[in-house]
C-alpha cells in the first residue's frame, strides 16, 4: 500500500487545478481557474447539482482549489471542507475571503474524518478518494457521517478508459512490457504515487452498503485528448497524439470509456 505522505508530498506541491491560476491566487486568478475548470468538465455542474443544496449540510472531501466548495456555498449550503495538505485549505481559506463566503475548513483524512456520524446531508467529492491508501476505509467514513437518505456523490477514476489504453501505450507497450498491469500503470504513472482506477463493477461494490447507487462514466478532455494532459505528463508524442486522435470515433462508439466514474449513492 502506499505511504499517505507520498500522496501528501504530491498534492502539497501543487494543489489540483492550480495550474488554472492566470498567475497569482488572486480574485481574477481564482475566476480564471473556476471559468476553465467548467468549460474543461462541463458535467461537474449537473452532477454536483449545486442548487440543491441550500440550506443543506454538505462536506467537502478534497477541497483542492475550491471552485466546486465556492458553488456550494453560493447556493447556500451549510458547509464543511477538508482536504490533505494545509496548501488547499490555505487556497480555499483566502478564495473566500475574496469572495466573502463561509465554510468551516481543515486539514483532514479521507480515512478518518473528524466529525460524528449522522452529520451531513450530502457528501461530495470530485477525484479525491482514489489516491487514498485505503479507498474502502474512505468510503465507510463517508458512510458513517452522512444522515439517513444523505446522499454521497462521489467522482473516482475508471479504470476501462482511454486515458488508460493511452498510458498503457506509452508504458506497456512501447517499453516492451505488454503484460503489465493497468492497476500498476495507474499507480505509478497518473497522478500521485498509488492512484488507482475501478471497473464499473467494482464501483457498486464499493458502494454496496448504500442504496439507490446509479454508476455512469464521461468522456473527459483527457480522453479525448482536447486539454493538456494533467501535471505530469508532455512532450513531443504527446502533442503528436493531440493531433491525429480519434476523437469522433471515441465519441461515437467508445462513449463509455471514460476516465470519470461518477456514483451517486443514497445511505439507507
Amino acid at each position: 500500500m502506499t505511504d499517505k505522505k507520498e500522496v501528501f508530498d504530491f498534492w502539497n506541491e501543487a494543489s489540483c487545478g492550480e495550474d488554472m491560476l492566470l498567475s497569482h491566487a488572486n480574485k481574477a486568478g481564482y475566476e480564471q481557474q473556476l471559468s476553465e475548470r467548467y468549460l474543461l468538465e462541463p458535467y461537474i455542474q449537473d452532477f454536483a447539482d449545486f442548487s440543491s443544496s441550500t440550506g443543506k449540510k454538505v462536506l467537502e472531501i478534497g477541497v483542492g482549489l475550491g471552485a466546486d466548495h465556492q458553488k456550494f456555498a453560493e447556493n447556500g449550503a451549510i458547509l464543511f471542507g477538508v482536504d490533505l495538505t494545509e496548501r488547499a485549505i490555505e487556497h480555499v481559506t483566502k478564495r473566500f475571503e475574496i469572495f466573502d463566503l463561509s465554510s468551516t475548513l481543515s486539514v483532514g483524512d479521507a480515512e478518518n474524518l473528524g466529525f460524528e456520524g449522522e452529520k451531513f446531508d450530502v457528501v461530495y467529492s470530485w477525484g479525491v478518494i482514489h489516491h487514498s491508501p485505503d479507498t474502502p476505509r474512505a468510503i465507510e467514513e463517508i458512510f458513517r457521517v452522512l444522515k439517513s437518505g444523505g446522499h454521497a456523490k462521489i467522482m473516482i477514476y475508471h479504470k476501462w478508459s482511454m486515458i488508460g489504453f493511452m498510458l498503457w501505450l506509452r508504458y506497456g507497450l512501447l517499453r516492451c512490457r505488454p503484460l503489465r498491469s493497468l492497476a500498476e500503470i495507474y499507480s505509478l504513472y497518473l497522478e500521485s504515487p498509488g492512484t488507482k482506477a475501478y471497473t464499473v463493477a467494482e464501483g457498486y461494490e464499493l458502494f454496496s452498503k448504500f442504496q439507490n447507487v446509479s454508476v455512469d462514466t464521461v468522456l473527459t478532455h483527457g480522453d479525448l485528448l482536447t486539454s493538456k494532459a494533467g501535471q505530469r505528463h508532455e512532450g513531443i508524442i504527446l502533442d503528436i497524439a493531440r493531433a491525429i486522435w480519434p476523437r469522433f470515433f471515441v465519441r461515437r462508439f467508445l462513449s463509455k470509456s471514460g476516465l470519470f466514474m461518477l456514483i451517486d449513492a443514497e445511505k439507507p
